[in-house]
């Protein structure tokens, strides 16, 4: 999702209540080759700071100043650009297209209740849409189940209407890893480079060592205490590496209790059978079992752990994106 990495409403929010001034510029639609997704957001406040890109420096300059215009007042802007073949060159693009930037001051036409209830959403991990009326002054936000096709793809965009604008808020991508082995150390960074924030669960101190995770949130704890601190919902993964009953099965009850929207776990057709049974014997339906990707991945033939991560990893994608 464009935006759910960056800051964007928060730091507007932020300036805006500091008493800078603040524009939220979004892109709302783009033609040929655009640099930023529809929905990346650039934050320009009335001292004249930036934080964000709408276009990878094409068109930036020309949107401080149409945004600095704005600062305090209460219409938003719709600018359109076209980015010339040679201006695209330029900034490593192949060819030019067209940009559509929706300029927005705070207090204005975005009011300060629907900017705060966003970064309250937001901050909650709840998917929300802030829908836009292009031709006229309606700002509201709306549940992800109305606009439920945009949420699954993460796309932001206008609506057949031609007007109503919809930038879905999607929370981050969370996969939660129990188990620091080989294949953990190759799916992680895999992972990571697909957009998920990464958390390592394993109790077990010399697995989970900085050495082998670089850079990477490592958890000592049990796992079904690690995912009931760090909560479970329905842009999370579970992952389970470990091959040891003691410490996966209580991830995947944790897991079968929750929202998560993949659940996988290591281990062949026969420990797979074995785990099944454990779980209809602790009262699991077989419906809640059936959520189970046994063995874990996308069968390709995977050999080795590079491989199997990224069985794992476009299996993950796959569950995300087809439902």
């Amino acid at each position: 999702m464009a935006g759910h990495l960056e800051r964007m409403p928060e730091l507007a929010l932020e300036w805006h209540r500091a008493g800078k001034g603040a524009v939220i510029a979004t892109v709302v639609e783009t033609w040929g080759s655009a640099p930023r997704a529809v929905g990346s957001q650039m934050v320009v406040s009335g001292a004249g700071e930036m934080e964000g890109s709408v276009s990878g420096g094409c068109v930036e300059g020309a949107v401080v100043v149409e945004a600095m215009e704005l600062v305090g007042s209460g219409a938003a802007k719709l600018l359109d650009f076209g980015v010339s073949d040679d201006e695209a060159f330029a900034v490593g693009l192949a060819c030019g297209g067209r940009i559509r930037v929706l300029v927005e001051p705070v207090g204005g036409a975005l009011p300060v209740a629907v900017l705060e209830e966003l970064v309250t959403a937001r901050a909650a991990r709840r998917s929300v849409a802030y829908v836009a009326d292009l031709d006229g002054g309606a700002r509201r936000l709306a549940p992800s189940a109305e606009f439920a096709e945009r949420f699954r793809m993460d796309r932001s965009g206008v609506e057949e209407d031609g007007r109503t604008f919809v930038h879905v808020h999607n929370p981050p991508l969370r996969m939660l890893v129990v188990g620091a082995v080989h294949i953990a150390q190759a799916l992680v960074p895999m992972a990571r480079i697909a957009g998920h924030d990464v958390t390592v669960i394993d109790p077990r101190p010399a697995f989970g060592a900085a050495a082998r995770f670089p850079d990477t949130d490592i958890v000592e704890e049990w796992p079904d205490e690690a995912l009931e601190a760090l909560g479970l919902d329905a842009r999370t993964a579970v992952v389970t590496l470990t091959h040891d009953p003691k410490l996966d099965d209580p991830a995947i009850r944790a897991a079968l209790g929750a929202e998560v929207y993949y659940l996988g776990c290591l281990g062949s057709t026969r420990t797979h059978a074995k785990r099944v049974a454990r779980l209809a014997e602790a009262g699991f339906s077989q419906e809640q079992i059936a959520r189970i990707h046994a063995p874990v991945g996308l069968d390709i033939g995977a050999r080795g752990p590079g491989e199997i991560a990224v069985s794992v990893l476009a299996e993950v994608t796959q569950r995300l994106r087809r439902g």
